[in-house]
């Protein structure tokens, strides 16, 4: 039997039931394929985060009671593709573990569950994207929603009055990827009137989703109230929020926030560039962002060109973006520098 080349190959050999999620700049259903092709050195990761490939596999060997998860991050190389070192070795001591009849890796499920410890590929998400892959994997799954949603559904609706700290995270997950567009609409028409705290909460679960209409311009017009009492996390907590909609809406508030020199400063761009990243695939919003990323010396300009370069569907336009830049420009001023830092 052939030896083992992927991680996409054990689940298919193993016979596990697996589901992926991309867990880099968002939570999202992540294909097979998407891993398949991906490992195979064809197609640079779509959605990199940090120079790595993030991903989450919840899968079931043999006789589980429950699913187990790996969470990998897999490191990418300046092309965005698979850097395959650590992959192999990961898959090296995998066969070690579980022997090399994968076929019956299930007898050995607690040592594929234990896989994780003092693995150089693994890394534990934040709170808030270990309970949105919560909510989304349950949901796929057909179980019911956490003890939690019941309380924030209530809340939310108006149901109950109740003390909103009581509110778990992992119910608003729940609420947030089961949200229809009726509880859309009734949601955003008391959005401005919840507690601040509440309103970041959403916020940060809803950045992983696209929104209707309606939510955008209520998140907006939060945000721009936010931005004129100088509350610079409500305003960054709006603008991720409806940064997984690829909608003339947020595209509008995105170009009115970098129109604007005082509008725009290194919070807003990194909200912007870490969950908006799809509104810049646009001709006048990327290099006006460019632009304003190079102006503010208090900007990490390298690291956020190179982190947005790694998206494919950027990579080119960033590129051309970053060529077209005028002589004497504060883009061409960063890049000689980073250029110059290189070369030390």
């Amino acid at each position: 039997m052939q030896p083992i080349q992927t991680i996409d190959e054990f689940f298919t050999r193993s016979g596990a039931e697996v589901s992926l999620y991309h867990m880099g700049r968002r939570v999202s259903a992540c294909t097979r394929d998407t891993l398949a092709s991906f490992e195979l050195g064809h197609t640079a990761w779509p959605e990199p985060w940090q120079g790595q490939a993030r991903i989450a596999a919840v899968f079931r060997l043999g006789d589980m009671p429950e699913p187990a998860i790996w969470f990998l991050a897999l490191p990418l190389d300046e092309q965005g593709l698979l850097s395959p070192a650590q992959r192999d070795g990961f898959l090296n001591r995998l066969i070690e573990t579980l022997g090399k009849n994968v076929a019956q890796a299930g007898q050995n499920v607690k040592d594929a569950d234990h896989l994780m410890k003092d693995n150089p590929l693994a890394f534990t998400p934040n709170v808030t994207f270990q309970a949105m892959l919560n909510a989304y994997a349950t949901l796929e799954r057909g179980l019911p929603a956490s003890q939690h949603f019941e309380p924030v559904d209530a809340y939310l609706s108006g149901q109950m009055d109740i003390d909103w700290q009581a509110l778990g995270l992992q119910g608003i997950a729940d609420y947030t990827v089961r949200l229809d567009d009726t509880q859309a609409e009734a949601l955003a028409s008391c959005l401005a009137t919840l507690p601040t705290s509440v309103v970041h909460s959403l916020c940060y679960c809803l950045e992983h989703q696209p929104l209707p209409v309606s939510m955008i311009l209520a998140l907006r017009e939060i945000g721009e109230q936010a931005a004129n009492n100088g509350d610079m996390e409500t305003i960054c907590s709006c603008i991720r929020a409806v940064g997984s909609t690829s909608h003339p809406a947020v595209g509008d508030w995105y170009s009115s926030l970098l129109d604007d020199k005082h509008a725009c400063g290194p919070d807003v761009l990194a909200a912007i560039a870490g969950r908006g990243w799809l509104l810049l695939e646009d001709a006048y919003r990327l290099p006006l962002f460019l632009n304003r990323l190079s102006e503010d010396e208090r900007t990490s300009f390298a690291a956020v060109v190179r982190d947005i370069a790694l998206i494919p569907r950027l990579r080119l336009p960033v590129m051309m973006a970053l060529r077209d830049a005028p002589a004497g420009s504060a883009i061409q001023r960063r890049l000689a520098a980073m250029t110059q830092a290189a070369s030390r």
